[in-house]
């Protein structure tokens, strides 16, 4: 496969296109290492692939993007429309492509995610979709936060099912165990198939079957009771009981509280797009989704509302299990293909479903309900918006920065006199935490030990061994001179002198010459430092050591009186605190002091519960116990000599000498 795009050359483009038919089917977008970029379906294959490479055709950020990157397009003819919506479908499920995403992702709405790639599947809430498994599902997002933790807290109070993310203990379950909360997980006291049972039980409570779950506990109940196992019986009814509590105000007025049903609407702006999907089942409210888009410009230029929504709903759908799909679907605007989308989902249930778009009666009323909310959310993202573009634009003022910091990360050292010393990490995204990219150190300095700590030599290793990598950049960039310089000997030529090449070269060459235009995509625009001068000329130093100190913005906020510190300037900036700039940099400042906090606790606690033993090497858990069964104390096992460690059974002399020079180095 060709390395180069098919977009700086016509010639193959064209050829390219000129074999796809003008029939329905699916298109394949793929890169020069082969891999899927993209995959779309159309009624006519021709005409929506060729719509990416026309001058005369806008598109967004995203695409452009991705169709700089297209080296080759496949595609694959079906006989209808409706059987390309399914196999695009189909394909999107298996290969997971990474612009495949119409909606904006993760960090805006939260995701409750079941991991049955596991023998023991959890469930938990996360913000980072499409990330595990493929077995993995994931249910959402969900607009209501706080309503989905409550949610998740009392499917763990009601159904036994494991607590912690790993065991408390080696040998033993820990006291959620005791209490019936927890089957015994980490000590296997319960087998992967009746475990799995009861996740499958718990799975519908998210999929909107809470009411088809009571009826099959009820049924469950009865028979515990007529074969006199009333244990078991009031253990069912405790979770009928508390399911029944989860959606006891959340009634809804529908003429027919017997039929499942979704209902979608939007409010959109000149860029922005709030959705949000109602699911109602036997007329009670069981979800509300939230989605945000784009819709300025979408693929080929500006996008129809009722374009959005059909994208939305086809998303959506494609994880959906069948027993999740409502038999109605209620739509703010018309779907420009609303059949073909019902045919394609009434295949996958099984019966009939219907897309209506209601104009009177309850059922608009509940649309313009739907409707009301997503502008609500429009208005608060539209604050925010505007409230973290105020603040950007005042920092890259104070700053003097030629762009808009868009992607900030700040650093922050914990620890308690050296000891689990960390470091922490966060982004900020267009001034919104991006917690997908937060990261963790742990710092391996070998002179910062328990009683001596060192901030200014802790922040260097942590920006060395972040922006280290950054010096395998210089040859990836030497690759890509020597394909311009073989495209500019080709322009050198007479015969083949354009404007429109050059013009081509000329951003190529800027963008390798400036490796802060996302050479590496990850790239920030401004780094922020917690501490003041010392902390700022520790990680500047290592900056320069790397030949970056002219590529990465870098300050330090200091806490006490909220001062802006730059490189090289001996005072302070002349900065209120309450600017917008500055309570930007306190937000990030605030945020990395808090995750380094969390994970030094976390590092302290699992220290607590480690033993000395540990640390030894070929000493596992059941020796640890023989040695302790025999010696009853460490004290007295650091104490021994290795004769009376060798005695030990299981001991040998090898292992012996190991234990003894692990407490007499």
């Amino acid at each position: 496969m060709s390395s180069k795009a098919l977009i700086q050359d016509r010639e193959p483009l064209e050829s390219r296109l000129k074999e796809i038919p003008l029939e329905p089917g699916v298109y394949l977008m793929r890169d020069h290492s082969a891999s899927i970029l993209y995959i779309g379906k159309s009624r006519k294959l021709r005409t929506r692939v060729r719509s990416y490479f026309r001058d005369s055709q806008p598109l967004s950020p995203r695409i452009a993007m991705m169709v700089g990157q297209v080296t080759d397009i496949e595609f694959i003819v079906t006989d209808t429309e409706a059987e390309a919506l399914a196999l695009e479908a189909n394909l999107i499920k298996q290969h997971q492509p990474y612009y495949n995403v119409l909606l904006k992702d993760d960090k805006k709405y939260p995701y409750v995610v079941i991991t049955w790639s596991e023998d023991y599947p959890r469930i938990f809430i996360t913000r980072k979709r499409r990330m595990g498994n493929k077995q993995d599902k994931y249910y959402g997002p969900y607009v209501d936060v706080k309503l989905l933790r409550n949610t998740l807290a009392l499917v763990k109070q009601v159904f036994s099912i494991r607590q912690r993310p790993k065991p408390l203990f080696k040998d033993r379950p820990c006291l959620n165990y005791d209490l019936g909360r927890c089957p015994g997980v980490c000590q296997k006291l319960i087998t992967p198939e009746e475990y799995r049972q009861t996740i499958q039980e718990i799975a519908m409570v998210f999929q909107g079957r809470t009411g088809e779950l009571i009826e099959m506990l009820t049924a469950n109940m009865e028979q515990a009771a007529e074969s006199l196992n009333f244990e078991l019986a009031a253990r069912i009814r405790d979770q009928i009981t508390g399911l029944k509590s989860l959606n006891t105000d959340q009634k809804v007025a529908l003429p027919d509280d017997t039929v499942s049903r979704d209902a979608i609407a939007l409010a959109a702006d000149a860029k922005h797009a709030c959705i949000q999907l109602f699911q109602i089942r036997a007329g009670h409210l069981v979800g509300r989704l939230g989605f945000f888009a784009d819709v300025a410009l979408q693929g080929n230029g500006p996008i129809e509302l009722g374009a959005i929504l059909q994208r939305v709903l086809e998303e959506h759908y494609q994880t959906a299990d069948a027993v999740e799909i409502p038999t109605e679907i209620l739509v703010q605007h018309p779907l420009p293909d609303g059949e073909m989308l019902a045919d394609y989902l009434s295949v996958r249930k099984g019966r009939n479903v219907t897309i209506l778009n209601p104009q009177r009666q309850t059922k608009a009323e509940l649309i313009e309900m739907v409707k009301r909310n997503a502008n609500y959310e429009l208005e608060r993202t539209q604050r925010l918006v505007d409230r973290n573009t105020k603040a950007m634009e005042d920092l890259a003022n104070i700053l003097d920065l030629p762009d808009l910091p868009q992607r900030i990360e700040g650093y922050d050292i914990s620890h308690i006199q050296g000891s689990n010393a960390v470091a922490s990490q966060v982004v900020f995204l267009d001034g919104t935490p991006a917690k997908q990219h937060y990261r963790h150190y742990k710092i391996k300095n070998p002179n910062i030990t328990v009683g001596h700590s060192d901030d200014f030599a802790s922040l260097a290793e942590v920006i060395r061994r972040r922006f280290k990598k950054s010096q395998l950049e210089p040859e990836l960039a030497d690759n890509q001179n020597s394909t311009i310089n073989n495209q500019q000997s080709t322009i050198n030529n007479p015969n083949s002198t354009t404007q429109t090449q050059q013009s081509t070269i000329n951003n190529q060459q800027s963008t390798i010459n400036k490796p802060n235009s996302k050479l590496r995509k990850d790239w920030p625009d401004l780094v922020m430092i917690d501490g003041g001068k010392g902390q700022l000329s520790a990680v500047v130093a290592v900056l320069q050591e790397l030949n970056l100190q002219e590529e990465v913005p870098v300050v330090s906020l200091a806490k006490q009186y909220e001062e802006v510190f730059l490189p090289e300037e001996p005072l302070p900036l002349n900065t209120d605190p309450e600017q917008p700039g500055v309570q930007l940099l306190r937000r990030v400042r605030d945020e990395a002091h808090r995750f380094a906090v969390n994970f030094h606790r976390k590092q302290r606690t699992t220290q607590l519960h480690r033993s000395r033993l540990d640390e030894i090497p070929g000493l596992g858990f059941q020796r640890q116990k023989q040695l302790l069964a025999h010696f009853n104390s460490i004290d007295y096992i650091r104490n021994a000599s290795v004769k009376q460690l060798a005695e030990v059974p299981g001991i040998g002399l090898h292992l012996s000498k190991e234990i003894y020079h692990y407490f007499h180095p």
